[in-house]
This record gives C-alpha cells, structure tokens and sequence, in this order.
C-alpha cells in the first residue's frame, strides 16, 4: 500500500539569518490568530510594534545557532523525515512547517497531485495547545476547502502521557544524568494564561483553585497545556528514578505584557543557583527538535543567567531530535492515530 503518506508538521524557520527573513517569518507567526488571540485590528498594531526592534533582535539570535545546513529546526526535522521513511510503511513521508517552507498547502497540493487518498496528519508537539496543534489543523482544514482537495485524514493527537513518547525521552536522557550533577530542570515553552483559561471546561481551573494541574481531571486534562507539561515531567521522573527535589518544571520564551503560566524559566535558573545548585542540567520536552528557544535561549543565554546568578555549568539536553529509537516510537503512535473529518 503506497497511498497513505504521513505529513509531519513542525512550527518553521526563517529562510535566513537576514533581518528582511527574519521579519517576515515573525509576522507571519505572530499574525496567526491561534497565537496572539486578539481581533485581527489590534493583533496587527501589536504585531507591528514587535516588528520594528524584534527582527533585528531575532536575527542576531538565529546566527548565533544557525548551522551550515541551515535552521537547526528543519535541518533536523528533515533528518526525522529520512529516518521516519525506514518506519513508515505505507506511503510518502512528507514534512511541513507551519509558518516558511516547505508550507502545508505545497506539501498537501503535492500529495493530491501525486493521487494520495490517504493522510496522517502528525503534528509534532507532545503538549495541546491552540497555538501549535489547532492551527495546524486549521491550516489543512482552509487547504483542503481552498484547493478542493480530497483526503481521508487521520490526526496524531498529543502524546505527552503516551508510553512510546515517554520510554524515548527516558533512552535518550539516561546517558546525561549518569554524570554527576545538582539539578534537573525540565523548561517548557510557555503559553499566555488565557490561552488556558478559555479552553477549561469546568471555569474554574487553571490559577482559580491553587496548583490544580498536578491533579486536573479527564477533561482538564484533554486541553490543559499546563496540566499535560506537568503530566509529561511527574511520569518522566517516575520512569527515571528521579527524587522529588532533585528535579523542577519551568516555563520559558514570555512574549509581551500577558500573564504566562509560571514559573518562568528564567527567574527560576537565579533561584537554583541561589539555592547552591552548582551543575544544573536542562531538558526541554514541549520540542522534539533542537530550536532557538533551546538552542540560544537555553543553551546560551539560559547557561550565561545561570552562571551570573552563582551557577557553575548548564548543560543543555538534547531534544529527541532524529534518534532512531523516537522515530520507532513516533511511527507506533502515527500508526495508531484515529480518523479525522476536515
């Protein structure tokens, strides 16, 4: 059977390390409504006033980690695809980005032309959020409808707690915390409150009933962003022995004047080293590939805070980027993913 492909979907990258780029990237994302959830008329003054210092910022930041390749996002979302084709049996494997190229509309208008009746739909974040799976979702909804186009989809759904997820970040990590250290930080990406908030179907969960996201419900927990990072990080510490104190869960990459979940990541790394912890190693499981906001955020600007703050040495975690054993892993969960109607 050669008509089913399977279209992963990673967030994107500018084509370059030029401002010019880099700015039309960042409008691009920051335009999109299921990530600063405003009306468009106000969500456009908003984007216009980060795009006269952001580009010029962000460009300076993308050089710093840019490889010869290209962004390490895509160039290692590309070695996933050339991995993921060795797993996936059934057709085509394809990658998309959200925002850049290669975009969902040429990928999926190319699958069509190529007479592919079948799609799995892989978004590649463990965590639900607007902001990365239902726009991504939407993003083929609107292409399809446009293009007139006719697939059977199926859709893989946040896997934060999925068994197959878990065992690779505990294979891949194993070897980093044989070495002696302090601290285990687990830093996710963070989210504005009321991208949570609105989601929550009980109206009084997130920051209404104290810490509530170590014990949310079935429903909370379907679309808690909070709830399914803090699900992610207990089992991975289960799974690898961790002590409770030897390891913690922030939240990094604030943008603007919103209340975003917290802890904050950056805050946090002082108050470590404020606490004597001396050699602190840093994972970052919202990312199954390396990116700027691991790469420069984490590994260069994080490391540098740590080290201001009285902290000796961070050591960044790789993401599970193209190890063999998550692209085992993701395709198991691609297999299983069930039947969407667009």
């Amino acid at each position: 059977m050669t008509d089913h492909a399977l279209l992963m979907v990673n967030l994107g990258s500018p084509a370059s390390t030029s401002v010019a780029d880099v700015r039309r990237y960042l409008n691009q994302f920051l335009m999109d409504p299921y990530v600063i959830d405003v009306p468009w008329p106000v969500r456009r003054l908003i984007v216009s006033l980060i795009l006269i210092k952001r580009p010029e910022q962000s460009a300076h930041a993308y050089a710093s980690i840019w490889w010869e390749e290209g962004s390490p996002l895509v160039v290692l979302s590309k070695r996933l695809q050339q991995a993921m084709v060795k797993e996936w049996k059934h057709g085509p494997v394809e990658l998309a980005m959200r925002y850049g190229e290669p975009s969902i509309e040429t990928v999926l208008t190319r699958l069509a032309a190529q007479g592919i009746k079948k799609v799995t739909l892989a978004p590649l974040y463990p965590q639900f959020a607007d902001s990365t799976v239902t726009t991504v979702i939407e993003e083929a909804k609107r292409v399809v409808s446009a293009k007139k186009l006719n697939f059977d989809f199926s859709l893989l759904k946040p896997f934060f707690n999925q068994q197959e997820y878990l065992d690779s970040l505990v294979a891949s990590v194993r070897p980093h915390l044989q070495q002696d250290y302090d601290h285990l930080l687990l830093s996710f990406h963070g989210l504005p409150e009321r991208h949570l908030t609105k989601l929550d179907p009980t109206g009084n969960h997130c920051f209404k009933s104290g810490n509530c996201c170590e014990t949310a419900s079935p429903e909370v927990l379907a679309v808690c962003y909070r709830a399914q990072c803090m699900r992610s990080a207990v089992e991975f510490a289960k799974l690898m022995g961790i002590p409770d104190g030897k390891w913690s869960v922030s939240f990094q990459s604030r943008l603007g004047r919103a209340k975003w979940i917290e802890p904050y990541t950056e805050p946090h790394l002082a108050e470590l080293a404020a606490q004597g912890v001396k050699k602190l190693l840093v994972m970052c499981p919202a990312f199954v590939a390396d990116c700027i906001e691991t790469l420069e955020e984490i590994g260069d600007r994080g490391a540098e805070q740590f080290r201001e703050a009285g902290g000796e040495e961070l050591v960044l975690i790789p993401c599970l980027n193209d190890d063999p054993n998550w692209a085992k892993a993701l395709n198991t969960l691609c297999e299983k993913a069930p039947a969407m109607a667009l």
